[in-house]
């Protein structure tokens, strides 16, 4: 028997629980039920929540979930996806401040790869960013250049090294993800990166190097010795 939100005692359910003892106390299922307001026909708030976690899998596959995934789950209509999908794009671009990078100084890919992980969590196309730097290789700017197959006819240089000129900028940094999670550097990325280092040297503006991020790892071709 579906048990409703009304018939928990007051001081079990999910928002009172949240006032009365903070969010952190609450467990995954609760917090859900929060978002979700209230349930379907014939499932509570909770009961949805319950349903979706065990569609989903997991925290991790739910974060890269879509609109048009979330619809096919029983229970949860328009206005509920876009609940859900509003509060994770949120989260994201929370715990990725864009603003965080400007004025540090990157002296390892560590850095660069801690800042890109959880922006490029869920991604299922390429987005190819670079990171502008001054003589003392402190942060200029962040651009999103490109979006979808990274290859080279898409990453034109021309923009690449426009965005430089404008900044002034002694040295950029070029970042891509692979949604497979696969870092290893296609022929496409080894064909880019040697054709960016060239102009690069041409126009004094050093490309110092390329990061690959996919799967909570990351492939830099400084590292490796191809830049």
């Amino acid at each position: 028997m579906t048990v409703k939100i009304k018939d928990i005692p007051k001081n079990e359910r999910p928002r009172e629980r949240l006032l009365a003892y903070g969010v952190e106390k609450l467990n995954n299922e609760e917090l859900l039920s929060i978002l979700l307001k209230s349930g379907s026909k014939n499932l509570s708030a909770k009961d949805l929540a319950n349903r979706l976690l065990k569609e989903v899998g997991t925290l991790t596959k739910l974060s890269g979930i879509n609109y048009q995934v979330l619809k096919k789950i029983k229970g949860i209509g328009e206005a509920k996806a876009c609940t859900i999908i509003t509060a994770i794009e949120l989260g994201r671009r929370i715990s990725q401040d864009n603003s965080s990078l400007y004025n540090i100084q990157i002296t390892n890919s560590q850095i660069v790869f801690e800042y890109f992980n959880n922006m490029f969590y869920g991604k299922k196309q390429e987005y190819f960013y670079c990171i502008y730097l001054d003589n003392r290789k402190v942060v200029l700017d962040t651009k999103l250049l490109f979006i979808g197959t990274i290859n080279q006819s898409l990453v034109h240089p021309r923009e690449v090294f426009k965005e430089a000129l404008l900044l002034s900028a002694s040295s950029i940094i070029c970042i891509h993800n692979h949604p497979s999670g696969n870092i290893v550097p296609s022929k496409d990325d080894l064909e880019l990166t040697e054709r960016l280092v060239k102009i690069g040297l041409l126009m004094g503006i050093r490309v110092i190097d390329h990061i690959i991020i996919g799967n909570n790892n990351y492939y830099s071709f400084m590292e490796n010795g191809v830049i």
